[in-house]
């Protein structure tokens, strides 16, 4: 694994998940309580011992770049390294990134000076734990240039990836971006006794975004071409001359990048049997330490929820909530199916004293509030009385104080709700 390279992308503008992405980048949004998207890549690596990590960045780009400088330091004994690469303009190039395959392209020259055989490129908005190591063992036995993990899935779900298809060698003969035409589907058709897989639904394979270069390869892929992204373009001409394999990837795989899919994804999280496991110590997921003294719960029916460090929750009732570092939920409060990001800070009693002279409500979430299908942001103050129940069972809305995107409502970072708002 020493001579393997990570390369791991930290996305575009991320509209999807907006208004989460309106002040960080996706790998930077908190998830699980306590961790940021970016955590998860940067922790696969770990784990197989991958210790060159270049992770690319472009968009809101401060507080992920102040995550993983206080949260990964490698020692000065190894020739270990996690570097940040963001968008720069140079003298060949003064435009930004326009796609996964040119953010690396535009990278190449740092990536060429590695004395590494092996490029592993990985999202850094991705939930999964991948064995590389076995990825990697697969990618060279098979004799392949260029190895793509994939996971099965139905037939309903295969318009939303790319979808490809394989030999006896698995090797790659066909990649159709998000097929939607049934002629085109019942073509990519693959048997689930061809994948040795026992689900006989899951009958398309889908590209999980995660590669594997030989290094030479994916320099002369990048220098020789002007193609933007690897799924779209660089990937579907490689199959016709280069050696592209399958490794196919049963485990769980979520890519989160809408609202809906983040949603959920946190909400699971609480589950007595969780699909992803923060629990598992093989395998754990590394974030920066932060020192932070045990949560407070006074007097509190709580149920299916995850409350991170830091906490304070006063005679409250919560369900299926995840609660986030230093969140502060105050008396007679229910939440229901609630993803609560918590704070950055503890405010001082001064700025309390401050935020009672101006007016200003208290970080946190109040008295007497009744909260359902809901995300809230960092940092967020809602005043006493509030209610956020979507009332007229809005799909999709804009309000200057939230959004509600797939019947969720939002809350974006260190927004102040009113008393008594009613949503």
């Amino acid at each position: 694994m020493k001579n393997v390279l990570a390369v791991i992308l930290g996305g575009g503008r991320g509209t999807r998940l907006y208004p989460l992405t309106k002040f960080r980048a996706k790998p930077a949004v908190p998830i699980g309580g306590k961790f940021r998207l970016i955590d998860i890549p940067i922790s696969n690596c770990l784990h197989w011992n991958i210790r060159k990590i270049m992770v690319l960045t472009q968009f809101n780009t401060a507080s992920l770049h102040r995550h993983i400088a206080q949260s990964y330091r490698f020692d000065g004994f190894s020739d270990g390294f996690l570097q940040i690469l963001a968008a720069q303009q140079t003298i060949e190039d003064s435009n930004w990134y326009q796609g996964t395959a040119d953010a690396v392209r535009k990278n190449i020259h740092y990536i060429k000076h590695q004395k590494v055989d092996h490029v592993v490129v990985l999202s850094g908005d991705q939930l999964y734990r991948i064995d590389l190591a076995d990825f990697l063992r697969s990618h060279v036995e098979s004799g392949a240039e260029v190895t793509i993990a994939v996971k099965p899935v139905t037939r309903g779900q295969a318009g939303e990836f790319g979808i490809l298809q394989i030999d006896g060698q698995r090797r790659i003969t066909r990649f159709v971006e998000k097929p939607k035409q049934a002629a085109q589907l019942d073509e990519l058709y693959t048997p689930a006794d061809y994948l040795g897989i026992p689900d006989r639904d899951l009958n398309f394979i889908a590209s999980m975004g995660i590669y594997i270069f030989d290094k030479d390869v994916l320099i002369d892929l990048l220098e020789h071409n002007i193609k933007e992204d690897f799924g779209r373009e660089v990937i579907p001409e490689a199959i016709h001359d280069r050696r592209v394999h399958a490794y196919v990837f049963t485990g769980y795989w979520e890519d989160i990048g809408t609202i809906k899919a983040f949603f959920e994804a946190n909400l699971d999280f609480a589950n007595p049997i969780p699909h992803f496991d923060f629990y598992n110590e093989d395998a754990p997921i590394y974030t920066r330490k932060r020192f932070l003294p045990g949560s407070k719960i006074e007097n509190c029916d709580i149920h299916y929820s995850l409350v991170s460090e830091g906490s304070i929750i006063e005679g409250s009732k919560l369900a299926n909530t995840v609660v986030g570092i230093r969140s502060v939920i105050r008396a007679s409060t229910y939440l229901e199916r609630v993803v609560l990001m918590g704070a950055d800070y503890y405010e001082s009693e001064a700025e309390k004293a401050e935020d009672a002279r101006r007016g200003r409500q208290p970080m946190g979430i109040g008295r007497d509030c009744v909260i359902r299908n809901a995300i809230l942001d960092k940092n967020v103050r809602v005043g006493p009385g509030a209610r956020f129940v979507n009332e007229k069972g809005l799909v999709n809305f804009t309000h200057d104080r939230y959004s509600i995107v797939d019947g969720i409502t939002v809350v974006p970072k260190d927004m102040e709700i009113p008393a008594g708002f009613v949503i």
